[in-house]
């Protein structure tokens, strides 16, 4: 894993669009490199086999969790914050690599409050590189 590449603040739905690289454990979106992914979204699924599900109503992703993440009790309707590898499944949902998982539930704004940081994100850091891209 290449930590110099940030992980991008996206919505679930912009998953669809990352396409894999030939040379690099890497994926691209409108040709930004990156390798990791940061989502917010509300726990639709838990099947207590270390899988669930994220939807932040534009799409849904697959979480992978490993070491300490299966000891918490992750619950369905939770909202979390989620930052991990990403991997693209042809004919099936986006996965995330559980690297940070963080309960925000508690928090009031919460998901208001993350559309308008990925909308900035978009806006200040990401729209030009794809503009230069296209």
């Amino acid at each position: 894993m290449d930590y110099s590449l940030a992980a991008l603040k996206l919505l679930c739905g912009q998953l669809k669009d990352a396409r894999g690289t030939p040379s690099q454990n890497a994926l691209t979106l409108g040709g930004i490199l990156f390798q990791r992914a940061w989502l917010q979204g509300v726990l639709v699924s838990n099947d207590h086999d270390d899988r669930l599900l994220l939807d932040d109503s534009t799409g849904i992703v697959e979480l992978s969790l490993s070491g300490d993440f299966r000891q918490r009790q992750w619950q369905k309707g939770m909202y979390v914050m989620v930052v991990g590898g990403t991997f693209i499944r042809a004919g099936d949902l986006p996965v995330i690599k559980v690297h940070k998982i963080v309960d925000l539930s508690p928090f009031p704004d919460r998901e208001a409050m993350w559309y308008l940081e990925v909308l900035e994100a978009y806006k200040l850091f990401y729209q030009p590189l794809i503009e230069e891209f296209i």
